[in-house]
């Protein structure tokens, strides 16, 4: 048993932070639909025309996606036409959750807003992803990652000071502020339903979700009195305790030292027993930043990761992504796994991250060729072949 298991999702969804939040809901067990656009689009069709730039782009969405689209199925409609819209609407009363990821407002043109929904079946859920949200004078703003975290405030405390923002590899807004919230908004209703038996709309904006993330520093700011500047606090730079070194090798190590019973062991093992005690005493801080620089240079990343990580130091690698899947606690967990691609091969992916002791997610099923279950999906909720024709035949489906 999948803890999901007959939970069935219909997903609108293109761009990372959907396919993220329905990615989670599939390896839960849940049904996952994807509602694609015959033809594939307009990416698909620059990459296909050879655009400038659009192949390459699109190869590496199709990379992505090959990860994320895991144990869905693809069917192919065309929402803008009558036919397609109805097929989509008798999806609906079959269905437990649609995820949409349009700017504000276009889903109330093509007619499968919440409010058509739920006139179809009350008990559905519907989630909508957005940058900004649907309301605020930003709604209709567009945007990417970086732009959600600068608004949040999550971009400008992240770098050293006097020098420009640095933005985080693992687009913060688009996966945890946006995939990962949608999945907990739309589990969350999934059981407010069972108490109430309807459906609601959930109102996802990534980035709401990065001010959540902030949640902690945007307490100690206003609880202090004192902003949260870039280089200058105790997470973002200012401490030696909680930092990262160069080591021989030109690698880093990274150093969260923070308790003082870290911080006396960290000083011990490097060499320096002058400096335990010394972690609350401002007028010492460039002599432990110092010490701590010019010990950690004395030796390789990796020998002093060897030395330090059972010494209880707060010490770990800072590993390129490419190191990851070797280090022996990321594949004792199972994080990265070798997955069936679909064609006779296997493709590196991460693993599944949520662990449930009594109803385990597990990928089963590689990322489909867009509309592959088109017809399978359509069975399934009723459709006889000749409907299923009818609408092949003025272009509703593939």
């Amino acid at each position: 048993m999948l803890p999901l298991d007959n939970v069935r999702v219909l997903d609108l969804t293109r761009l990372a932070p959907g396919p993220h939040c329905t990615m989670i809901l599939a390896d839960l067990g849940a049904d996952v639909i994807r509602v694609e656009e015959p033809g594939g689009g307009r990416s698909v069709q620059a990459a296909e025309a050879g655009q400038a730039g659009a192949r390459e782009q699109e190869e590496r969405r199709r990379a992505a996606n090959a990860v994320l689209n895991r144990n869905k199925r693809s069917i192919t409609l065309n929402l803008k036409l009558p036919e397609a819209h109805e097929a989509f609407m008798r999806l609906v009363e079959r269905a437990d959750v649609v995820v949409e990821g349009f700017r504000p407002g276009v889903a109330q043109r093509l007619g499968i807003d919440y409010p058509a929904l739920a006139a179809r079946n009350p008990r559905i859920i519907a989630c909508s992803i957005s940058g900004y949200g649907q309301d605020g004078p930003y709604r209709l703003m567009p945007g990417h990652d970086i732009n959600y975290i600068a608004i949040a405030g999550a971009l400008g405390i992240t770098g050293r000071a006097g020098e420009p923002p640095s933005w985080p590899a693992n687009l913060l807004a688009d996966y945890a502020g946006g995939g990962l919230h949608a999945a907990l908004g739309i589990m969350v209703a999934l059981w407010a339903r069972e108490r109430t038996g309807r459906g609601q709309y959930v109102d996802i904006s990534m980035t709401d979700g990065v001010l959540l993330l902030l949640a902690a520093a945007i307490g100690e700011s206003y609880g202090t009195g004192e902003p949260i500047r870039r280089g200058t606090s105790r997470l973002t730079g200012l401490l030696p305790q909680y930092n990262v070194y160069a080591c021989a090798d030109g690698r880093y190590v990274a150093v969260g030292a923070n308790e003082p019973w870290f911080y006396d062991n960290l000083c011990r093992e490097l060499g320096r027993p002058d400096l335990v005690g010394t972690q609350g005493n401002v007028s010492r801080r460039a002599e432990v930043f110092a010490a701590f620089r010019a010990a950690f240079a004395t030796r390789t990343r990796d020998e002093w990761f060897a030395l330090l990580r059972d010494k209880d130091c707060c010490v770990t690698p800072v590993y390129d992504l490419d190191e990851v899947e070797h280090d022996p606690q990321v594949r004792a967990r199972g994080m990265i796994v070798d997955a069936p691609d679909g064609a006779g091969g296997l493709r590196k992916q991460v693993g599944i991250s949520i662990r449930l002791s009594e109803t385990p997610g597990a990928i089963r099923t590689p990322a489909p060729e867009r509309g592959a279950q088109t017809e399978e999906v359509l069975r399934d909720c009723g459709f006889s072949a000749d409907e299923i024709a009818a609408l092949r035949a003025i272009g509703a489906t593939e």
